[in-house]
């Protein structure tokens, strides 16, 4: 009996032992260390260490649902760990080729219900996430009311956000310490770590599932998801209606020492499964003008009338410049019947002065493609209801490019009332998504939920907005986008993704609201086109406003939108930034740059280059007397040679920028 018992008691040592050992992942480099562990009450908590200092603290892990609360009573029950060094290439993007390169940890836990949830932590060079999973078990069913995971930063770091309630996250991003946001906050949260290092909270492959926001208290980072809206479009407690199994998305930071580290991390891609689409040769990275801007300006309107701008003979005045200026494709907007009441868009039926077929002709004929666009006014249950009847009408007239609208602070899904960042928004986004892949139509999705990677999985869904893009600079009554707000954009929502934020105004008076205009020079605009990476590129003003100023114009119709290589050549969040990008499947650079009010000196190496090759470079800048509210036309284009031993010196106006090709001779 006593041989017994002693066996029994070292079967049990062995078996703790087991659980327990494999409680920290590092990740690859060794410079990042993740540890969990379980407090007395069975509670799971993590906390993250660079280079032996801690930067978050133990923090909470776990959900509230209906009938289980998995934030304590747990056991554990095992772990596994793995390492994952893997390179896949790009449809489209920053860079042709990633490396996905990280340690993965996965702890099993059993709570005191039986419930089974996995918790698996990914460590990479550039930061960690983790996300919760329920494989198959009893339970069916789980009603989530609250997500507990929270970030406890061991200082008050200054942070970078907007309110999580901005409509389609349309604000002006704001600086201030943890401690001062007293606001709930909208995931991506940017944060200047004391130590003169970055973290960038976020979440990745979101589906299923109500986007995350955050709010501080007590010292910690705390997550809350968006609610579902009852019948009076009132928030409920709940959160989530899942089915097991099923995994949570990935909750994601990137901790770096410089800025460049940041936003250089892949790590929100390499969290999304890879893509499910076999065949990609039809998704094609493009330039666009469009009938847009001057709704916005007030020279033309969506609906029909005198001033309507999507016409026959409009467009076709469009699709002939696009031809002979190299731009690839046209955007029409308020070409199809419901604009004059927004109660029911129609998106088969033209307005009698389109004539869909004799344009899709033209467009054919031209080699020039045409941008579709569905502004649904938030109306997502009528639009998903006929997706296939839309994109099948669509894709016969040669049009496999969509815009897509939900201008609607709470958009109607097939669910009711709910927010657009709520499950059900999510779930509505993804059904876009799926769908018009099958008809060959990628999208450019407006009043979106935070981008979080998806376009790995489905590289259809090429670029959207979510930002207070240009369109502020015609109508907004503050003014117009600050100066600053485009050099804090690179840093924050462009994390998240591309971003159609419509670059290219060259015309900045403002007749209609003599207040309001683009806060720019004209050499910022250019600088945006490589500062903002979208695969879907809009140059946003009038045709003939470009030919006002046709040798600037010249960079924008050479100006790539899909890249081999990308580099932040030099940045400061709010102040300025210098990008640097190679057009994939080429050796030509493009290097851009962007400064707030604030007149500024570049200096950018060409250290990307190719040794002992020269290049041929056309430098377009702000001229010596320039600045955004005086003389924002004030330019010089310059000619010269360099190598990659060379270093340029470029004055930035205030509210000025500067762009380069940069072409091997």
């Amino acid at each position: 009996m006593k041989r017994l018992t002693e066996f029994v008691l070292i079967l049990l040592a062995v078996f703790v032992a087991s659980c327990s050992r494999k409680t920290e992942v590092a990740s690859p480099d060794g410079s990042i260390h993740l540890s969990f562990r379980l407090t007395e009450e069975g509670a799971p908590q993590y906390a993250v260490a660079r280079d032996g200092e801690t930067v978050i603290d133990w923090s909470a892990l776990g959900l509230q649902c209906v009938g289980q609360d998995l934030t304590r009573n747990f056991a554990l029950q095992g772990a596994d760990d793995r390492f994952v060094h893997d390179t896949w290439e790009t449809v489209w993007g920053e860079e042709r080729e990633i490396s996905d390169t990280h340690n993965e940890l996965v702890v099993h836990l059993k709570h005191t219900s039986g419930m089974e949830m996995d918790i698996a932590f990914r460590v990479f060079n550039d930061g960690f996430a983790f996300r919760y999973n329920f494989s198959e078990q009893e339970l069916k069913k789980l009603t989530i009311t609250d997500e507990m995971s929270e970030y406890r930063f061991t200082a008050d770091h200054q942070a970078w956000s907007i309110p999580w309630r901005t409509e389609y996250y349309e604000g002006l991003w704001t600086k201030a310490p943890l401690s001062a946001k007293s606001d709930t906050l909208c995931s991506p949260v940017t944060i200047e770590l004391q130590d003169g290092g970055y973290a960038f909270v976020h979440e990745a492959a979101l589906r299923d599932y109500p986007a995350q926001n955050l709010y501080y208290k007590d010292g910690a980072l705390r997550t809350y998801l968006t609610p579902w809206l009852d019948e009076h479009a009132q928030p409920m407690d709940v959160k989530a209606y899942k089915t097991v199994p099923f995994p949570t998305p990935w909750r994601m930071v990137i901790l770096t020492r410089t800025l460049p580290e940041m936003v250089a991390s892949r790590i929100m891609l390499n969290l999304n499964p890879p893509c499910r689409i076999e065949d990609t040769s039809w998704i094609k990275p493009m330039k666009f003008i469009g009938i847009w801007w001057g709704m916005h300006i007030q020279t033309m309107t969506w609906e029909a009338g005198p001033k309507h701008g999507a016409t026959t003979a409009n467009m076709e005045r469009y699709l002939r410049f696009a031809k002979q200026h190299g731009i690839d494709a046209v955007l029409a907007e308020g070409w199809n019947l419901g604009w004059e009441d927004w109660k029911h868009f129609d998106f088969t039926t033209p307005y009698p002065d389109w004539d869909m077929d004799y344009l899709s002709r033209l467009a054919d004929s031209l080699g020039v493609q045409i941008v579709g666009h569905n502004e649904t006014g938030g109306n997502a249950a009528d639009y998903e209801n006929n997706l296939d009847s839309i994109y099948r009408y669509h894709a016969a007239h040669g049009i496999h490019a969509i815009k897509t609208g939900y201008v609607s602070p709470i958009v109607r899904t097939i669910d009711g009332l709910q927010f657009n960042k709520g499950q059900s928004g999510v779930r509505h986004y993804r059904k876009v998504i799926e769908t018009a892949a099958k008809y060959h139509i990628c999208i450019d999705n407006h009043e979106p939920v935070m981008p979080t990677g998806w376009q790995r999985t489905w590289p259809n869904l090429m670029t959207q907005e979510g930002v207070r893009g240009q369109e502020w600079n015609a109508w907004s009554v503050d003014g117009g986008n600050p100066c600053e707000h485009v050099t804090v954009l690179p840093f924050t929502r462009i994390m998240t993704g591309p971003v159609d934020y419509t670059p290219g105004v060259f015309h900045f008076e403002n007749p209609v609201i003599p207040t309001t205009r683009v806060h720019s020079t004209l050499m910022n605009q250019l600088g945006l086109f490589v500062c903002f990476y979208s695969p879907l590129q809009m140059a946003c003003d009038l045709p003939e406003h470009y030919m006002e100023h046709a040798d600037a114009f010249r960079f924008i119709e050479q100006v790539p939108c899909d890249w081999e290589r990308s580099l932040l050549v030099d940045g400061k969040i709010g102040d300025y930034c210098i990008f640097a990008r190679q057009g994939r499947g080429t050796d030509d650079w493009y290097i851009g740059g962007i400064t707030d009010e604030q007149a500024r000196e570049a200096v950018v190496p060409l250290s990307m280059l190719e040794p002992e090759r020269t290049y041929a470079l056309t430098l377009y800048r702000d001229g010596d007397n320039a600045d955004w509210q005086n003389r924002p036309y004030d330019y010089r284009i310059e000619h010269l040679t360099a190598t990659c031993n060379d270093t340029l010196r470029i004055r930035m106006a205030p509210g000025g920028g500067f762009a380069i090709t940069v072409i091997p001779e």
